[in-house]
């Protein structure tokens, strides 16, 4: 279903012919040798990475004709869901950063005094955040030319229970539209009717509001409706190594995942022309 595209190890492609763009920024666990030697064996285990969303989702990208974007690197190589000027996407919280030295519980992943200097964060950059985005952006307008709008989908998964992050329990389902901003608000509360139908806890822009992703690409009245899904893994698998897909819960969520991708998809649909007009990202 996915084949590799714009650099091997960099980002995987599935092309589809739909609106819905699904985006996966923290699936890959690739790690170049030369970032191997850096880290230490915490960090060479990638333990924050979202674990088999391509399984999760294979279904939903099938059913809605989806385009899917891949990361190929680890996130602790360089996060692709973080603003490349290194700006914080949250103030006044914790949170991870373009090239992390920290895990979700704040354990250093680098060996003492191997942390990425600015050139190496640069190269990065150019080596795996650029062609993650450019093969982005391309599946954005793709979908906009062929149908007047985009609804990009953004993919995550985190612990249930991680302190440094967030107090508490987190529900399972946590929709971001970076407080509104990035979709029209029929889309959202598409969205919510369908997560209140679910039978899984949920929120709207609580704890994760959406990151560089859904607030860079999201342009509503242009015709473009980012959402980011933040579930816990709790939902679909093991949240321990080995990280082993739960087959027996994993549906009952792909279904519910299924019915409010298409409740938004339903409403971008049902948008005005001004919700689906072509407009510049550049």
């Amino acid at each position: 279903m996915i084949r590799a595209s714009q650099g091997e190890g960099t980002v995987a492609v599935r092309r589809g012919s739909g609106p819905l763009v699904l985006g996966m920024p923290h699936i890959g666990t690739m790690i170049p040798p030369d970032v191997s030697v850096q880290l230490n064996d915490l960090g060479r285990s990638v333990p924050d990475t979202d674990w088999w969303l391509d399984m999760l989702y294979a279904g939903i990208a099938e059913r809605y004709d989806a385009t899917v974007i891949m990361a190929g690197a680890s996130r602790f190589v360089i996060d692709v869901n973080r603003d490349p000027s290194g700006v914080t996407l949250y103030p006044g919280q914790n949170t991870t950063t373009l090239c992390p030295l920290a895990t979700f519980d704040d354990a250093p992943i680098y060996r003492a005094g191997c942390e990425p200097k600015p050139e190496d964060i640069e190269w990065r950059k150019q080596r795996y955040f650029m062609p993650f985005h450019a093969a982005m952006g391309e599946a954005v307008r793709a979908a906009k030319m062929r149908h007047g709008y985009c609804v990009l989908y953004d993919c995550h998964s985190i612990r249930s229970v991680c302190p440094h992050l967030f107090d508490g329990t987190l529900p399972t389902l946590n929709l971001g539209t970076n407080a509104g901003a990035s979709a029209a608000p029929s889309l959202q509360k598409a969205a919510e009717l369908a997560m209140a139908k679910s039978g899984y806890t949920h929120v709207s822009n609580g704890r994760f509001k959406g990151g560089w992703i859904t607030r860079h690409y999201g342009d509503p009245a242009g015709g473009v409706h980012a959402l980011q899904m933040e579930i816990t893994q709790s939902a679909y698998m093991s949240e321990a190594p080995p990280w082993t897909y739960d087959k027996t819960n994993a549906p009952k969520l792909e279904r519910a995942l299924s019915k409010l991708i298409g409740a938004v998809l339903d409403a971008a649909t049902a948008l005005p022309a001004s919700g689906r007009a072509t407009s510049d990202l550049d």
